[in-house]
């Protein structure tokens, strides 16, 4: 006897759980016939149609399922056929090729849903991950050095991915480790106590303090020539050493494997060493460091819109890494080699040095000790670091130690590749602090805005001064961080302020521009003698075929945020949200807005608003803003 499965359940009020809803139903039809069969799984997979002719989502599982169930596809698909078509939501089904079954959506069903959004404080978002925590690591710049172009991968895809995690639910902590620890202090206490410049020091206390830096470099460097020492390259571990110095391609090295040891290098030891037992003047200077760092750090961040919610450096572990080291030997994790203490890692090709055999620590021990914290305070699910390539070894053994401690929730590495920029010789280079070739941040946004400034000046002489510059501060900003979210986070990228700030392709003041159009369309619609805008409108109604296109667009957008939550790859919600403003440039082509008749008019109007503010809340999702007017 046969039965009739599962009913429905009530018509669905987003595509995702309409799918989840027809997945289930079309497992069903398989089971029933196959009540034995495990290959059938709880749901069946629906994705998009690969043309438009085959109307908007498809069922390819029959073509998997065949050979485990010892039928052709399409006998499978016309159970599942049978069990889909009568869904409220489908408009036709239809079964094709070898085995595939195409859905046609009702296009009442699109009109309910896109209705429901306005009401929706999550635009229709669906919370998956409620009740979830979640810590993401990223930025993390060193201090007493500014911020470089080098840091803004690890900044911008850190924060779009805290914006987006936060959208399907996770209760997020976005923690910046700094670098604020460590042998490079010891360096800048001799340079400054031996060379500094307190009016340029007051003037521009980084700026300062990386003029310090460098010089130490080049005296030390002197010293060591002059002796006749050759620096010798850094042993192998130290390729899996200072996650926070590689996110932000610096490349201080520790000199203490020079072959001889200059008397700067002497100096700077021994202030380290008295900075890390405690000494009053030294952890005074110290402090101030920080200070200052934080002080120019904040308004970097402020420009960009990126916020943390926990701001904790490498110092604030230091105090436990002497009785860490002491419970990895106790538990096994860590054994004694050579004077030195490591971590064995099984495939690795090193363990993970934690003390080295003079007793001092390293970044691998500071962020064992950070992972600890992590999971204690916040009981994450999961916890990311967004951090460059380079690092991967580190990370691999670092998740292996912490594995081996106990810690059960996830740990990701987020990996990015490099970002070049023209170099002085018209090559692409990442540059070097050390060096100082390397494009300050703030100059980069510097740069950014007043090109902004000038494109939209010469597109729009109209708007003021100050509308003009708050359009500047918007596209320059967006164009940065776009072009960086725009690529696949694991592609090396060469960047272009040209390209990035271009009206045309890919690029943020497209997506922008836009945004701008939708609203300046409204704007008009609501003037005076022009009708009431949206409010002539009783109901959106999807007639033409464009109207129902971009309808049916507007429904992939939850889909795509839930897909970036799930793969870490923001470029899959700017694929989207390009595709969105292409659809909306062919509805302008295809239909008539202001000019339609009332009717038409106030439901094309309402379809608008929708698109704009799907653009709007993408974007910021990206933490991107977008202008009234451009």
């Amino acid at each position: 006897m046969s039965h009739p499965g599962p009913a429905p359940s009530p018509l669905p009020v987003s595509l995702l759980d309409l799918s989840g809803q027809l997945g289930r139903l079309a497992a069903a039809a398989l089971r029933e016939r196959f009540p034995d069969a495990a290959a059938v799984p709880a749901e069946l997979a629906l994705s998009p149609a690969a043309r438009p002719e085959f109307g908007d989502l498809q069922i390819t599982g029959c073509l998997q399922l065949a050979k485990p169930l010892g039928q052709k596809p399409r006998e499978l698909a016309t159970l599942v056929h049978a069990r889909v078509a009568g869904h409220p939501a489908v408009a036709k089904a239809e079964i094709a090729g070898p085995g595939y079954v195409n859905l046609t959506l009702s296009t009442a069903f699109i009109e309910g849903c896109l209705a429901s959004l306005p009401s929706d404080p999550h635009h229709g978002i669906r919370q998956v991950h409620a009740g979830q925590r979640l810590v993401i690591d990223f930025s993390s710049p060193n201090i007493a050095k500014p911020m470089h172009i080098g840091h803004i991968r690890s900044t911008i895809i850190g924060d779009a991915l805290q914006r987006v995690l936060r959208a399907v639910g996770y209760a997020v902590t976005a923690d910046n480790h700094l670098g604020d620890w460590g042998t490079q202090f010891g360096k800048l206490i001799v340079a400054y106590r031996s060379w500094l410049d307190r009016a340029a020091y007051e003037r521009d206390p980084i700026g300062e303090l990386v003029r310090l830096y460098q010089r130490f470099v080049t005296e030390e460097k002197a010293q060591a020539e002059a002796l006749g020492a050759a620096k010798a390259p850094p042993p192998p571990q130290a390729a899996g050493e200072g996650a926070a110095a590689a996110a932000s391609n610096e490349d201080d090295s520790d000199e203490e494997d020079s072959a001889a040891v200059t008397p700067l290098l002497k100096a700077a030891r021994a202030e380290l060493a008295k900075l890390q037992q405690g000494d009053p003047e030294n952890l005074t200077l110290w402090r101030e460091f920080v200070t200052v760092s934080l002080r120019e750090f904040d308004k970097t961040y402020a420009r960009l819109g990126v916020r943390f919610d926990t701001v904790h450096g490498e110092s604030y572990y230091h105090d436990h890494l002497a009785a860490l080291v002491e419970e990895l030997i106790a538990k096994g994790v860590a054994e004694p080699s050579r004077g030195a203490v490591v971590c064995p890692v099984e495939g690795a090709p090193a363990p993970l040095l934690v003390r080295k055999a003079d007793g001092s620590f390293l970044y691998g021990t500071t962020d064992i000790a950070t992972i600890e914290y992590r999971v204690r305070t916040y009981d994450p699910s999961r916890i990311l670091y967004v951090v460059g390539v380079p690092q991967q070894l580190h990370f691999q053994q670092l998740f292996a130690v912490a594995r081996k401690l106990g810690v059960r929730c996830e740990l990701e590495h987020i990996m990015f590749g490099s970002m070049r920029f023209r170099g002085s010789d018209g090559g692409w280079t990442t540059g070097s602090t050390r060096k100082g070739n390397v494009p300050l941040l703030d100059e980069f946004i510097d740069e950014a805005v007043r090109r902004a400034r000038s494109v939209a000046a010469e597109k729009n002489p109209e708007l003021s001064a100050a509308d003009l510059d708050e359009v500047a501060r918007i596209v320059g900003v967006g164009a940065i961080k776009y072009n960086d979210l725009s690529r696949d986070r694991l592609a090396d990228m060469n960047f272009d302020l040209d390209k990035a700030l271009s009206l045309e392709g890919n690029t943020a003041p497209y997506m922008q521009y836009a945004y701008a159009r939708l609203r300046s369309i409204a704007r008009k619609a609501a003037a005076p003698g022009e009708g009431d805008g949206l409010a002539s409108a009783a109901a959106l109604s999807l007639r033409e075929p464009a109207e129902r296109a971009l309808g049916r667009k507007l429904l992939d957008y939850p889909g795509a945020v839930e897909q970036v939550a799930r793969t870490t790859r923001p470029h899959q919600l700017c694929e989207y949200l390009y595709e969105l403003a292409g659809a909306v440039s062919v509805f302008y082509n295809e239909v008539p807005v202001l000019k339609a008749p009332p009717a038409e008019r106030g439901a094309r109007l309402l379809l608008l608003d929708r698109v704009a503010q799907t653009l709007k809340h993408g974007l910021g999702l990206l933490g991107i803003e977008v202008p009234e007017r451009m």
